[in-house]
């Protein structure tokens, strides 16, 4: 079960994230937030921290790779409409790496949306440096009963 939570205190007051029951992958390698931009595109982020570094320092790729894929579907939220929706396409290009302790974000753009396929695109950045680039397929459904 997966409920919407507003965070009231802290660095993230004001932004979203979601409260998962039991022990999941988002659990583990999260908490992940959310919010809109003032132009209404979803902003999402985290903090840095020593569970997301690989054995050099760096953030693990597949760290971002999971980030992004999250935030694709955060990205898409309009579109989504309270479908359920899977990622069936995934590509990522990586520039570099962040650190313990950085702020990590997305944000992105819808390119196609269509009645069961959206198209996404969008970066990660922690201030002023790339990160990486995602592009992506989230195929929508309506879950069986």
């Amino acid at each position: 079960m997966v409920g919407k939570i507003t965070i009231t205190e802290g660095e993230f007051a004001g932004w979203e994230t979601y409260e998962v029951s039991g022990a999941t992958f988002d659990s583990t390698v999260g908490p992940f937030y959310r919010k809109p931009d003032p132009d209404g595109s979803m902003r999402c982020a985290f903090r840095a921290e020593q569970k997301h570094m690989n054995f050099g320092g760096r953030m693990h790729g597949g760290c971002l790779m999971t980030f992004a894929d999250i935030a694709m579907f955060q990205i898409a939220y309009q579109e989504m409409e309270g479908a359920s929706g899977v990622t069936v396409q995934l590509d990522s290009t990586f520039i570099d790496g962040a650190y313990v302790g950085e702020l990590v974000e997305a944000t992105g753009e819808v390119s196609k949306a269509g009645k069961s396929l959206i198209f996404v695109r969008g970066q990660i950045v922690t201030g002023e440096r790339l990160l990486m680039t995602f592009s992506g397929v989230i195929r929508k459904f309506t879950p069986r009963g």
